[in-house]
């Protein structure tokens, strides 16, 4: 399909260079074939609004190719024609105070979606065969739910229940709320008030809206436009898409707050100090016990050590008041870029990890391929696709493109001193990631989402699916013991290092996060590793531990 037919914009075609074919190669036989084939502020007065409905005619729909899209490096685009759909859906208004922080010198805050595929544009999910078919396996909320062993949490009746989990996105998706309603009939799960039509009753979980620093409109890029991709609106749909629907899809009667905010289309630099400022308002407020954070940027993007730390302000809030804040690791393996040149950013050519997940403060969430059975969630599924889980025996492998690896900038906190004997070895700085959970689009979730430039049901992929699922299980956590953890890495930490590690995580032995030919990577090991941390969690006997301290 020609690119100018691309009417969504969501998947754009964009010339590719000599250096991202390569790298593009590199993923292909990575990720599809064997490795050795390849040669503060306060807010003022809070206000209700609300989205009228639309609706808009369904143009077919074909993918050129089965490849991967990746977003944040954007080494290659897939064309797509989509339908678009709005719904009603309500929302809070938060005017914004003047930012605490200046936005000099601070690079664009990303989406960590990074790759994706579009599955169906029907409102029912599509059937495990269909994702079969194009080389993947598709999760629903009750498959996924299995496979971190939630099922005992929620026959004990354990489900977040009176804790509120916060995210934090840009610009957010104009049709959540009515997404999220057909996400919820379609995986059976709890229906939430803030959907439309939903009656808000006692023990009904609530959704809300919250806009940082006022409304924005999500569209898709001008025609023949140079937009360079790092502020596309329409990309941060699919992400809050994820977060919200898969954050609910693990805690079902938590609270969620979808908090976006609306960057200036100037590279993305007033992008972070607004985000901090959101999230230092949901601190000072107690307006959530759980933060999860789907965005990142390489540490060597800020102009200076200073200019960084100037934005920790609410991570340092939130440890004193009992808020629990999480992160995506990355999505670019050890291989990361400045964005800039914003139209033709350069890889950094050595290892490097992204923020927030490598601030000591933050629980940094990487990837993994779940190996599991997308129908039941149980087992090891060794015959049906991807090629990454076929002949093999584990039941999760350490994703190619998990962020992975040592800050340059946080000595490694002393959380971090003594990790499980057999761990890759932490040397004087911090370590990323500290766990890590499904990320895969190859064996990802099923996410709806119709905001313009989308279309339905795709099945998604980045440690972007991590931190927010990951969130939900941080949220169960609160609710047992009756209040936000707060910091919870040093008890992650400890009990990993006990008799007990191997019944609290899973550890993923294999795999490796060489996600760039020319950066060397690291592979998965016993204990703690730079790909997946301490591991994956096993909800069931890891969530009571938590909030046993």
């Amino acid at each position: 399909m020609p690119a100018g037919n691309n009417k969504g914009g969501l998947l754009q075609s964009k010339s590719v260079s000599r250096r991202s074919r390569e790298i593009q190669f590199w993923h292909f036989a990575t990720e599809i074939h064997d490795f050795s084939s390849v040669p503060k502020g306060k807010a003022g007065l809070v206000n209700i609004c609300s989205y009228a409905m639309m609706n808009t005619s369904c143009p077919s729909m074909r993918m050129e190719e089965a490849h991967v899209s990746r977003l944040t490096r954007r080494l290659t685009a897939l064309p797509v024609a989509m339908l678009a759909a709005c719904a009603a859906a309500a929302c809070w208004a938060i005017p914004a105070a003047t930012p605490a922080v200046s936005a000099t010198g601070l690079p664009a805050p990303v989406p960590m979606i990074s790759d994706y595929q579009f599955v169906a544009a029907s409102t029912t999910p599509p059937s495990e065969s269909a994702c079969f078919a194009i080389g993947r396996r598709c999760f629903t909320a009750s498959a996924m739910e299995n496979s971190y062993n939630l099922g005992p949490l929620y026959a004990q009746g354990n489900e977040g229940q009176g804790v509120t989990i916060a995210i934090i996105d840009s610009f957010g998706n104009p049709n959540m709320a009515s997404d999220l309603a057909n996400f919820d009939t379609q995986m059976n799960l709890p229906h939430m008030c803030g959907e439309p039509g939903q009656s808000c009753g006692s023990g009904t979980p609530t959704f809300q809206h919250l806009y940082w620093n006022g409304k924005t409109e999500v569209k898709s890029p001008p025609p023949n436009s140079h937009n360079p991709g790092l502020q596309n609106r329409n990309s941060w749909t699919l992400e809050t898409s994820l977060d919200v629907e898969w954050a609910h899809a693990m805690a079902p009667l938590a609270n969620i707050i979808d908090v976006t905010t609306n960057p200036a289309e100037t590279q993305g630099v007033q992008g972070l100090p607004a985000m901090m400022n959101a999230e230092q308002y949901i601190v000072d407020n107690h307006q959530a016990t759980v933060i999860s954070q789907s965005f990142g940027a390489v540490e060597q993007g800020f102009s200076s050590t200073a200019a960084l730390m100037n934005l920790r302000h609410a991570f340092i809030s939130a440890a004193a008041g009992g808020v629990t804040v999480l992160a995506s690791s990355g999505d670019g393996g050890t291989a990361n870029s400045k964005k800039t040149p914003v139209k033709n950013p350069t890889t950094l050519p050595f290892q490097t990890v992204n923020w927030p997940a490598s601030d000591p403060l933050v629980t940094s969430v990487g990837g993994t391929y779940l190996c599991t059975d997308p129908v039941t969630g149980s087992g090891v599924d060794s015959a049906d696709p991807p090629a990454n889980c076929q002949n093999q025996n584990q039941r999760e492998i350490g994703w190619v493109d998990s962020g992975g690896g040592f800050s340059s900038i946080f000595a490694k906190p002393s959380y971090q001193d003594a990790p499980p004997g057999g761990s890759t070895p932490i040397g004087t700085m911090r370590g990323v990631p500290d766990v890590a959970f499904q990320a895969s689009s190859r064996t990802g979730p099923l996410v709806y989402d119709t905001a313009p430039g989308a279309g339905g049901w795709f099945i998604v992929g980045g440690t972007s699916c991590s931190s927010p699922q990951f969130a939900g299980l941080v949220a169960i956590a609160d609710q047992i013991v009756g209040h936000g953890l707060g910091q919870i890495n040093p008890t992650l930490y400890n009990l990993a290092n006990g008799p007990d590690y191997g019944n609290y995580f899973f550890d993923v032995t294999t795999g490796n996060n060489q996600a760039d030919p020319s950066i060397p990577g690291f592979p998965a090991t016993t204990g703690w590793d730079p790909v997946t941390g301490l591991g994956t969690p096993d909800a069931a006997t890891l969530v009571p531990a938590l909030a046993a301290g």
